[in-house]
Formats: C-alpha cells, sequence, structure tokens
C-alpha cells in the first residue's frame, strides 16, 4: 500500500512540475503544447486509422461497421422495433416492474441467492433520464457543429447519408454496451455505483473463461479513457470554447484564454466535486435546453428555405453513391461519413455505458433500450439538421467548392474550417448568430467535460484505486488540464485526442462480440416482464 501510494505521489509531483515549466517557458504555451505533441500525435493516429491490409478502409471502420452491422441483425432490429419502448422507458412508464419486483422480494427468503443479486441490480444512483442526459451530454458537443461541417466539406453532401446510416445502426451497438455495463456493475458498500467496460470485461469474460483476456482488455480500455478525458473530453473542448469566446468579444492574447480557462475550471469543479448525482442533476437540465436550443435555430433555417430542403435531400441520396468528381469517390465519401458519424456518437467506444451504468434498475436491459436513443439525438437528428443547414447554404458548390483539403475550404476569400463553415452558415440566416453559436459552443464544451469527467474518474479509480485521496488526484488533473486546453492551440492535441477515443473501440468491441449472448437473455427477460405488466393492465 505504501509503496503504491508514494507511486501516486511521484507521478502527481511529477506532472505538477511539468506543468509548471510549460507556463515558466519564455516560448508560448500553444507553441510548446503543440511542439511536444505533434510527433506524438501523428504516430498514434496513424496508427489507429491505418487501413486494413488490402482496402482503402480503416481497421477501427470495418471493427465498428461489421460490429454494428451484426448486433442489428443478431437482436432483430432492436434500434427499430423497440425505439417505442425505449421513449416509454425514458417517460418512466414501466417503473411500476421495480415496484413489483420489490413487493415480491419482501415475500421472501432475503437470504437467498438470487434474491441478493436483485438486490444489488436494484442499486443505482440516476433514473433513466438522468443517464440519458449525461451520456448523451458526452456525445452532442462541439463535434456536432465543427464535426459535421468537416465530413461535407471534405465529403460532400453524400458524407451526411452515410454519417445517418452509421448513425442507425449505431444504436444496436449503443444496445448492447449499456446493457452490459449495468448487467456487471459494482456496487460499494455506500451506494456508489461502479460500470462501464472495465467492469463489464473482466467479470463476463471471467464468466467466459478468458480471465487473463478479460483483465488485460480492461486495463487497456481504463488508460485509453484517462487519456480520451484529458484530451478530447476536456483540453480540446476548453480550447474551442475559450477560442469561441475570444473571438466574440475582440479579446486578444493567450491571457484571455487562460483567464476564462481558470473561470471554466472553476465552474467545472463545482459540478464535478458533488459526484454522478451532482453531474446528472445539471445534465437533465443543460442538455435538453442545449439541444432544443440548437435544434430550434436549425429549424429557423431550414423553414425558411423549405423550398430547397427537397434539393438538399437530392444531394444528400445522390452524392453518397455518384459524389462529385475530386471527392475521393464513392468509398472515400463512405468512409468520411462513417468516420465523423463514429466521432460524434461514439457507439462502440463504451465510453458512455459508464455513465449509464449508474441508472437505478432491475433490469440492465431497460437502459441498454434507453441507451439507444443517444446515437439517435446525436447523429440522425441534430448532425442531420446540421448538415442541411449547411448544405443549403452552399447549394451546389455556390459557396465554396466541396472537397476541402483537410476540410479547409475558402468563403469570401477566408480560409474556414469546421466551426468556421457551421457559423458562416448561421450568420447568413440569423442576424445574432454570433452570440448564439457562442453560447452554444459553450454550453456544448462544459456538459462535454463534466460527462467525461466522470467517465475519466472511473477509469482512474478502477486503475488506483477507489477512495477519496485518488478521487481528489484525477479531479485536480483534470481540472488543470481545462485551463492547459484553452490556453493552448491544441490543433495536435485535437488529433491526438481523438484518435485516443477511436482507440476505445478495439478492447470494447471485442468484449461486445464475446458477451452479446448475455444481452439477449436480458432483452428477453425484460421483454417478458413489461407483457406481463400490460397482461395485468
Amino acid at each position: 500500500m505504501k509503496r503504491k501510494n508514494l507511486t501516486r505521489n511521484t507521478l502527481l509531483y511529477f506532472f505538477f512540475f511539468s506543468c509548471g515549466d510549460l507556463f515558466s517557458q519564455k516560448r508560448g504555451l500553444d507553441e510548446q503544447i503543440n511542439e511536444a505533441f505533434t510527433p506524438i500525435a501523428k504516430w498514434w493516429e496513424g496508427l489507429i486509422l491505418h487501413n486494413f491490409p488490402g482496402t482503402g478502409i480503416p481497421t477501427i471502420i470495418i471493427l465498428l461497421v461489421g460490429g454494428a452491422l451484426f448486433f442489428t441483425f443478431y437482436f432483430g432490429f432492436v434500434n427499430i422495433r423497440h425505439f417505442s419502448t425505449a421513449i416509454n422507458t425514458v417517460r418512466g412508464k414501466y417503473d411500476s416492474l421495480e415496484e413489483n419486483i420489490k413487493k415480491k422480494q419482501k415475500s421472501q427468503n432475503s437470504e437467498s441467492p438470487d434474491i441478493n443479486e436483485s438486490k444489488k441490480t436494484d442499486q443505482g444512483e440516476v433514473s433513466h433520464f438522468q443517464a440519458l442526459a449525461t451520456a448523451v451530454s458526452g456525445t452532442v458537443g462541439n463535434g456536432n457543429i465543427a464535426g459535421v461541417a468537416l465530413a461535407i466539406a471534405v465529403g460532400g453532401p453524400g458524407a451526411t447519408f452515410w454519417m445517418i446510416l452509421c448513425g442507425l445502426i449505431g444504436m444496436s451497438t449503443k444496445f448492447v454496451e449499456c446493457t452490459l455495463g449495468v448487467k456487471y456493475r459494482d456496487v460499494g458498500s455506500d451506494g456508489t455505483v461502479y460500470g462501464g467496460p472495465m467492469y463489464y470485461l473482466t467479470k463476463g469474460l471471467k464468466e467466459k473463461g478468458y480471465v487473463s483476456l478479460g483483465k488485460t482488455l480492461a486495463v487497456i480500455f481504463a488508460f485509453l479513457c484517462i487519456g480520451a478525458s484529458f484530451g478530447g473530453g476536456n483540453a480540446a473542448q476548453s480550447n474551442q470554447a475559450a477560442m469561441q469566446l475570444v473571438s466574440s468579444f475582440g479579446m486578444t492574447g493567450g491571457s484571455a484564454r487562460t483567464i476564462i480557462g481558470i473561470i471554466m475550471m472553476i465552474l467545472v469543479g463545482i459540478i464535478i466535486i458533488g459526484g454522478i448525482k451532482r453531474i446528472a442533476s445539471v445534465t437533465e437540465k443543460v442538455v435538453p435546453f442545449m439541444a432544443l436550443m440548437y435544434i430550434i435555430a436549425c429549424l429557423y433555417i431550414i423553414f425558411s428555405n423549405v423550398s430547397f430542403v427537397d434539393d438538399a435531400f437530392g444531394m444528400i441520396f445522390t452524392q453518397a453513391f455518384s459524389p462529385q468528381a475530386g471527392l475521393g469517390g464513392l468509398l472515400g465519401v463512405l468512409i468520411t461519413g462513417f468516420r465523423r458519424a463514429a466521432f460524434s456518437n461514439e457507439a462502440g467506444a463504451g465510453s458512455a455505458s459508464i455513465a449509464h451504468s449508474a441508472v437505478k434498475t432491475r433490469y440492465p436491459a431497460s437502459e441498454g433500450l434507453v441507451a439507444l436513443l443517444e446515437p439517435f439525438i446525436d447523429t440522425v437528428v441534430i448532425c442531420t439538421m446540421t448538415a442541411l443547414v449547411i448544405i443549403i447554404f452552399n447549394g451546389n458548390n455556390s459557396v465554396f467548392e466541396y472537397g476541402g483539403i483537410g476540410g479547409v475550404v475558402m468563403i469570401d476569400g477566408v480560409p474556414a474550417e469546421g466551426a468556421g463553415i457551421t457559423a458562416a452558415a448561421f450568420s447568413e440566416y440569423i442576424s445574432f448568430s454570433g452570440p448564439f453559436l457562442t453560447i452554444a459552443v459553450v454550453l456544448f464544451a462544459i456538459s462535454t467535460m463534466i460527462s467525461w469527467s466522470y467517465y475519466g474518474l472511473q477509469s482512474w479509480m478502477y486503475i488506483f484505486g477507489k477512495s477519496k485521496a485518488s478521487e481528489l488526484i484525477y479531479k485536480s488533473i483534470f481540472l488543470i488540464f481545462i485551463v492547459i486546453g484553452a490556453a493552448g492551440d491544441m490543433s495536435s492535441v485535437w488529433a491526438f485526442s481523438d484518435a485516443m477515443i477511436l482507440a476505445l473501440v478495439f478492447p470494447n468491441m471485442i468484449g461486445l462480440l464475446i458477451l452479446f449472448p448475455r444481452v439477449r437473455d436480458e432483452l428477453n427477460s425484460y421483454l417478458n416482464s413489461i407483457k406481463v405488466l400490460k397482461i395485468k393492465n
């Protein structure tokens, strides 16, 4: 124990010493970060996004799409057939099932192994809606503003079709991983829930006889998730929020971004110190407001140009199979759409199952069904609306040429990429779009940060122990990265962090492809209980 504490303290001291050295140098912090991360980012991105031998398709895309298609067919299109069941579960229509089991439990011997297991699955910290809101806040973020624009700039309107398709089949993957997250979660003596891929990989694969494989995959996932939480789930988010605020208010210099970073650090710190209950109470209010505000703005633009909507959809479908020249052909557009959707909804990465594991339920599949709504909200609804706005704005290359190198296009003689393209589209139709997008970007960033702080903390405690000291160390490092991210340029960190999030797919999907039969048992159990409830009513 002393040796472990010494190691933790040494690592923490080294981290703070390194941060102090960064801030003390004459060169700008953004230059130092990029100089340090650029070679690492390029190597890591190349490793994770390597093409499968003999094809031009990244292995990660084959694994994601192949797995999603398999789960969709195996579970009989659960993403479509049980969509209404998922809605009803979120609404609380089947909450009486929980009460029925409680009553039955009181009349039976409390020492029964089955009863004890039922008690264990009954424990949780948040409602179905709160778990969904927390998970959605981790995926609905700046990728919906910048990522979609990047996909269209590179792949043209046709990339939207493949993005939507990936979101639809990704619903099945999300169902599988979140059902397993609840089934194999741990519950502490104080009622705190610990769940996610780390637990279903170890406990689930142990049941299958793959003890060493399960432990190895769980540790790999946990380390990757910690890195993703510091980078893509934190520093990159604070950077984009700070840059947007500086631009909106006409501020200059790294000091302004640093001050903004400190303010965000204090705000996020107040939220995450309260744990998952505090996080859930915030996200259940912020996420619906944030999503609704953005959707209303998109709908205003779409209905203001309703005569062009059919043309926009026509371009989406026709160019999905017959892309314009210079866009890399059909395969290039397909990969672009799938890749951006994977970045956006994280289906297959397993991260969202950490939040869904904290739900109060005795039926793991109930939360799996709730979770399948997440890719639908994130990709099918919000990303599609963003795409329609940009396509209506640009038409058939009327403002910029589709197929921009690296996603950079010229708008009015000025280079624009990602959020800049979306901002130009919004400003064309909404006079106050500048402040509106600023609010949206900041809310997206903060909601993503607080959700990813929980994902990273769960992974951190899986490796370093479930103690208050361990929790404090992680949260301190996480909050410092908010300031570092706000002050830096972070272009290389963005690339590294995105690849880190996608890297989660490798250990997670291996587990899903072994454990999916357990999910069928849980689904049948939940659906049978609903049938009995309907008969009684």
